[in-house]
């Protein structure tokens, strides 16, 4: 056995790699096919979504690069203020500039690469998908091992939601890359505690969150929420810098965005705005709401097989399984807190659970499969080359031979055909 570790150990590295090659593949967007030479010949393997109109979001996201580009970062504080004035006179909502992150990254990258705007914004929504895959799989890498990183390598890779969010210009996927980050980050801070740089890290991440998104106060709940956790169920050790961290970071990423906003009154305005205008939009009424279980009709319709073994994860745990634990309450934490926000339920929004919810699909796996001790890896890797499979066709389903962008229950029906257009 001693001498087939390394043998083993260097083909699950292979393996790993070539889930990287194609789930990067994956998430190239279809424009890269056009202008690259070299990918060229690649172009029809390239599962190519359907939807190719602007998204009402991306509209926005590309009028503030635009502007930002015009006039520099110093004009910031004037694009919040046309936003405040734009907003006070519509009866729907629009989204705000406060989304500062995605926006600034954008401009960065059409002023280094030269790209038209919105192609730009594809291309940095694609690239932090890439980012995600790569974190999932080393956060997991470090909790339990290779052969488990190689299995939500996989899952990432070919998970319908995260393919989605790439071939886009929206947030959820780029706000999903720094959710992941402070949760590895504080996980660090519990089992190594009182590292500067480890605080220092985390404290970023969490400043990071708040100038990419206005309502990240949901991740920040979770967050609070394991440290408290933390207490019985002993992940780590939760110090006093860490309890200080937690807080600062984000005070500091609404710091910067009061800056930006050019004064904290135009900050409040902004949020006083959307949150006003949101409970009357009438897209949001007629999308955004229903029982507390609607995410999990919605997951169900695009990962039924990942959410059912993830519920039967949590029907097993017990104390020693701690990463299992850590994800389990962070999903809980934030959907309690997500399933009550009224006219506001989409399944982009649950992007951030995407990695956990594997996590605890792979953990049951590993379970179901440990009692076939002879062949229990080749069956534990035939299902998760199988689960795989079965995500990539749900993606064509949804996304390639539907034109899906909204991840809406009625538009989900829609593209499984259990809800049918009359003739």
């Amino acid at each position: 056995m001693t001498e087939t570790r390394p043998s083993m150990r260097k083909l699950d590295i292979v393996l790993l790699a070539i889930i990287f090659a194609v789930g990067i593949f994956l998430r190239i967007t279809p424009h890269a096919f056009s202008s690259g030479a070299s990918l060229h010949s690649l172009a029809p393997l390239h599962p190519q979504p359907a939807w190719d109109q602007i998204g009402f979001d991306e509209g926005l996201y590309r009028e503030y690069v635009d502007g930002l580009s015009k006039d520099g970062l110093s004009s910031y504080p004037d694009i919040v203020q046309a936003y405040i004035d734009a907003q006070s006179k519509m009866t729907k909502p629009i989204l705000p500039p406060v989304r500062f992150l995605y926006i600034f990254i954008g401009y960065v990258w059409k002023s280094v690469f030269g790209t038209e705007t919105l192609e730009g914004l594809r291309q940095v929504a694609s690239l932090f998908s890439i980012l995600t895959l790569a974190l999932a799989t080393a956060f997991t890498w470090r909790l339990v091992g290779l052969k488990s990183a190689c299995a939500i390598a996989a899952l990432m890779a070919f998970a319908p939601t995260q393919l989605h969010m790439s071939q886009h210009a929206l947030i959820d996927g780029f706000f999903t890359f720094w959710t992941l980050l402070a949760l590895w980050l504080l996980w660090e801070n519990l089992v190594v505690p009182n590292d500067w740089r480890r605080l220092i890290g985390f404290g970023i991440s969490l400043a990071l969150l708040v100038i990419t998104k206005e309502n990240s106060f949901f991740v920040w709940l979770a967050i609070v929420a394991l440290i408290v956790a933390n207490r019985w169920l002993q992940f780590g050790t939760a110090t006093r810098p860490l309890l200080l961290v937690t807080v600062a970071g984000p005070l500091l990423g609404v710091v910067i965005l009061v800056f930006l906003s050019g004064g904290l009154t135009n900050l409040i305005g902004t949020y006083r705005l959307l949150v006003n205008k949101a409970f009357v939009a009438q897209y949001a009424i007629i999308t955004g709401d229903g029982p507390w279980y609607r995410y999990l009709v919605d997951l169900m319709l695009v990962s039924p097989i990942i959410l059912i073994l993830a519920i039967g994860a949590v029907f097993s745990l017990n104390r020693t399984m701690k990463p299992e634990l850590y994800f389990a309450i962070f999903i809980a934490a934030s959907y309690l807190v997500m399933c009550n926000v009224k006219y506001g339920m989409n399944l982009r929004y649950a992007n951030i659970w995407d990695m956990p919810l594997r996590f605890l699909a792979v953990s049951c796996l590993s379970g179901l499969a440990a009692p076939m001790s002879r062949y229990r890896n080749l069956i534990f890797g035939a299902a998760v080359a199988l689960i795989a499979a079965f995500e990539f066709h749900q993606y064509i389903v949804l996304a390639v031979h539907h034109p899906l962008y909204e991840l809406i229950t009625h538009d989900l029906l829609q593209a499984l055909r259990i809800l049918k257009t009359p003739y």
